[in-house]
């Protein structure tokens, strides 16, 4: 057998006795690092201390109310409003995100004007024009434009309090939502468009099995900061005096004057919400990276599983077991 036939891995081994095996390995060290994990674990330890040794957050307060009957139902009214409000504004937003990208110019105009419109009038003063719109309109009518009406219904009794809300917080919500699905579609490349029309492919298709999909990776995290800023959004409704999650903890603060206890009562419940929110864009983006990466991120189940074997197989290491052979 010749050198050229040598195996690889016999060819690799060093042989013994070179200069290599006097070396000493030394572990780096980042002092930064630890002053830093220091610095903040002091500081963390002090915000705890405050916590749970100052009397006036009245801890107690707190836990008598959270699951209070009026704040759950407050609680609920923010659901049900943020829920609604985002189905609407992002499904007007993504025709109005269509029109601008559209080729007519009545089409691209009339997106513009609304987006410039609902961007720049503040949410509270259309809050309170859409409560008001019965002394615009004392009766909304359906029939021909321009000619004979079906029916008529009272302004009123349409937008109420809830109405005026929904109105309000999902027309806003759709000039921005307009803008974050119009970005996405562009972000896609071009040569995507291309490629699918060298195919054949009907422009329906290319939107819903091409663009879309990939489209969806940056949309969807914007979107969801657009709901979770949906979630606490709603407490402006409070001017209308609609009994959501802020304006109850109002009206219980105002009769019982417990007022820093009641408002860590609808913080601790504000966070909560969010953070369901989160994990299901944690589950949404990684739905969407398909395709876009060769492995998918863990989800927290599948990583806390691989944190546990891990930390088994260490264990099984130091107690001198083979987790393998065992």
């Amino acid at each position: 057998m010749t050198a050229l036939q040598t195996r690889p891995s016999e060819s690799a081994v060093p042989p013994a006795g070179t200069p290599y095996d006097s070396f000493t390995v030394v572990k780096a060290k980042n002092p930064g690092r630890w002053a830093a994990t220091a610095v903040v674990a002091v500081l963390l330890a002090m915000v705890l201390n405050s916590l749970i040794t100052n009397p006036r957050w009245e801890w107690d307060v707190v836990v008598a109310y959270l699951g209070e009957v009026s704040i759950i139902r407050g609680v609920w009214t923010t659901i049900q409003l943020t829920l609604i409000t985002a189905v609407l504004g992002f499904a007007l937003g993504t025709v109005l995100a269509l029109m601008r990208l559209s080729r007519s110019p009545l089409l691209r105009s009339v997106s513009w004007g609304y987006t410039w419109v609902f961007r720049s009038v503040p949410l509270i003063l259309q809050l309170l024009l859409w409560y008001n719109l019965a002394y615009l309109y004392q009766t909304i009518d359906l029939g021909i434009p321009f000619g004979p009406s079906f029916a008529s219904v009272e302004t009123l009794s349409l937008i109420d309090k809830f109405g005026a809300a929904i109105l309000g917080l999902g027309l806003h919500q759709a000039a921005y939502s307009a803008e974050i699905v119009r970005a996405g579609i562009l972000s896609v490349d071009q040569g995507q468009h291309e490629a699918a029309a060298s195919l054949g492919i009907p422009r329906r298709r290319q939107s819903t099995k091409i663009v879309l999909p990939q489209a969806m990776r940056t949309i969807v995290p914007t979107a969801v900061n657009e709901i979770i800023g949906l979630f606490k959004g709603t407490s402006i409704v409070y001017v209308l005096a609609l009994g959501e999650l802020f304006y109850t903890v109002s009206v219980i603060y105002g009769r019982t004057q417990r007022v820093l206890p009641m408002l860590v009562v609808a913080a601790i419940w504000y966070v909560v919400l969010t953070t369901v929110v989160t994990v299901i864009q944690y589950y949404v983006e990684r739905y969407y990276a398909k395709g876009a990466v060769r492995t998918l991120p863990p989800t927290p189940l599948q990583r806390l599983r691989g944190n546990l074997t891990a930390g088994i197989s260490r264990v099984r290491s130091t107690s001198g077991q083979d987790p393998v052979t065992r």
